[in-house]
């Protein structure tokens, strides 16, 4: 019941987002953004070199574009009056947050597995024929992590009084240190807790220092990428992974292989809890923004 509640309005949603131009634009950005074939990727994924450009495409500019495509989500409603008409529908305000972030999801979901697919067409004619399991699996960890960005920000749109809170909101609390800068932030929290300082070339094997290096969305998401691509645990890109881990190589990546000995690697730094930090970041905004849009405290 509370499906055909939400369906309609998820559905209005996805048609809105799926027809601006703003989103498709983030396609041809994307694209060209993913697109970096290079000799350490050849020789260590070959013709999957090609997975690895859908990493590529989903870090900094896929953030930034699915939270300026979100954040208007619900405010934007509520600057235009247009939230009052929705709320006099048969419709809970959970209805209408989770038909939004439904919505959205779908409607940006879709152009993104277009740019991938894209991507894929570029790759197979580089580079040859590449594992399409390997290829899809990239897909939908990327599509699932543009529905974390999606919650995120539809969740900061109905807690935001003014647009322009939640514009700056999105890129001064979201993008800006969870996306540019998350690792030089985590690397000054280690050292101001710790005491220790952080050489980037040479970390210290510590535990909660590479677990705060893949506390943020982004991070998390390159984790289990880089996993599916079997290039090696860390929150860095592949390319800077496989870099990395090549023999008399420096590089400013913390790859967990390249810094902790056999056998003395933290249960908590496994790239599976990458996914429940994705989850945890897709859930905890949107409980806390149902909690105050359902209190009114939002409209």
């Amino acid at each position: 019941m509370g499906l055909m509640r939400w369906s309609p309005l998820a559905r209005k949603e996805a048609r809105t987002v799926i027809t601006s131009k703003g989103v498709w634009l983030l396609v041809i950005l994307i694209v060209l953004w993913g697109y970096r074939p290079s000799y350490i990727g050849w020789d260590g994924l070959g013709a999957n070199i090609t997975a690895g450009y859908v990493q590529i495409a989903g870090t900094v500019l896929l953030p930034l574009g699915v939270l300026l495509l979100s954040y208007q989500s619900i405010v934007g409603e509520r600057t235009s009056g247009s939230v009052k008409f929705i709320l006099g529908l048969p419709v809970t305000r959970t209805d209408v947050l989770l038909g939004k972030i439904a919505g959205r999801t779908v409607g940006i979901a879709g152009p993104v597995a277009v740019a991938c697919f894209v991507l894929g067409g570029i790759g197979l004619v580089d580079h040859g024929v590449f594992n399409p399991v390997l290829f899809f699996g990239m897909v939908l960890i990327t599509l699932a992590y543009v529905g974390v960005l999606v919650s995120i920000g539809t969740a900061i749109s109905a807690v935001a009084k003014r647009t322009v809170t939640a514009a700056g909101t999105v890129f001064g609390v979201i993008f800006l240190p969870l996306v540019l800068f998350w690792t030089q932030i985590s690397t000054t929290i280690f050292t101001q807790v710790t005491g220790t300082p952080v050489n980037p070339y040479e970390p210290p094997a510590s535990g909660p220092l590479f677990l705060l290096l893949r506390l943020s969305p982004h991070g998390a998401y390159r984790v289990v990428s880089n996993w599916l691509l079997g290039v090696g645990n860390s929150a860095n890109t592949y390319s800077h992974v496989l870099t990395k881990l090549e023999p008399q190589t420096q590089t400013n990546a913390y790859v967990v292989e390249a810094t902790f000995a056999p056998g003395t690697v933290p249960l908590y730094l496994h790239e599976a809890v990458g996914v429940l930090i994705l989850l945890m970041w897709a859930a905890v905004p949107l409980g806390f923004a149902r909690y105050h849009f359902a209190r009114g405290d939002a409209v």
